[in-house]
């Protein structure tokens, strides 16, 4: 044994530690800054307030903030409440797979976006996912239409309807609604290796240059003309 390269990091330790209290990892670099970008233009280009898009997505005001702002950890819950309200695919917040592949966690998975899939109907999105035992992962409902499919490697997930999660094997899969709260645990103390794949449908683009936002247009008093 070598007594130097075995001596554990002091990442190691930090690893650990945030694996016991639950808390994500911290983004690669640039990629907070990144996705803060991202959610500041399609806010804005939606005509929302930075109120109005933490009020819709139940994030408190400070965490949308720092996040736009590239001072606070974008975990995969708020990714999702936000991407739900602005009807984006999450990929539109993470951005392109390149030589990089945008990697998120929260309180269970870790999430690495592999490929994005476009098409005239749908985005499709692919995600190498990990799911850590001990602990259980809700999701909030995404946008109407959309449908995720799990593919298990190794471990067994519950995945699906909160009240009534399924059990899926490793070397099986699973297709659930994804348009409706939904929950990713591991069944056992093993973690699980999974797939999994997000289609959304496409929508017509929302917002429009010009538009005051959300909150202006419902404070703006009514003039009558003369």
């Amino acid at each position: 044994m070598d007594p130097v390269r075995d001596v554990p990091s002091a990442e190691h330790y930090r690893s650990r530690a945030r694996r016991q209290a639950g808390t994500p990892a911290p983004q690669a670099d640039g990629l907070l800054d990144e996705i803060g970008s991202r959610v500041r233009a399609l806010r804005e280009g939606r005509g929302l307030t930075l109120s109005a898009l933490a009020r819709r997505a139940k994030v408190g005001k400070a965490t949308l903030s720092g996040l736009e702002h590239g001072t606070r950890n974008a975990t995969l819950e708020t990714c999702y409440a936000i991407a739900g309200v602005l009807e984006v695919p999450i990929a539109a917040l993470l951005g392109p797979v390149g030589e990089r592949e945008p990697q998120i966690a929260g309180a269970s998975v870790t999430a690495r976006l592999l490929e994005v899939f476009e098409d005239a109907s749908a985005t499709t999105e692919l995600f190498h996912l990990r799911i850590a035992p001990g602990r259980t992962q809700r999701s909030p409902a995404h946008g109407p239409g959309v449908w995720e499919v799990i593919t298990v490697f190794r471990g067994t997930a519950l995945v699906g309807d909160p009240d009534a999660p399924s059990q899926v094997l490793a070397g099986s899969h699973l297709r659930f609604a994804a348009d409706r709260e939904h929950l990713y645990a591991a069944a056992t103390s093993e973690a699980v290796e999974a797939s999994l794949v997000i289609r959304s449908p496409r929508r017509p683009a929302a917002g429009r240059a010009g538009t005051p936002p959300e909150d202006q247009r419902r404070r703006r008093p009514h003039l009558r003309g003369t």
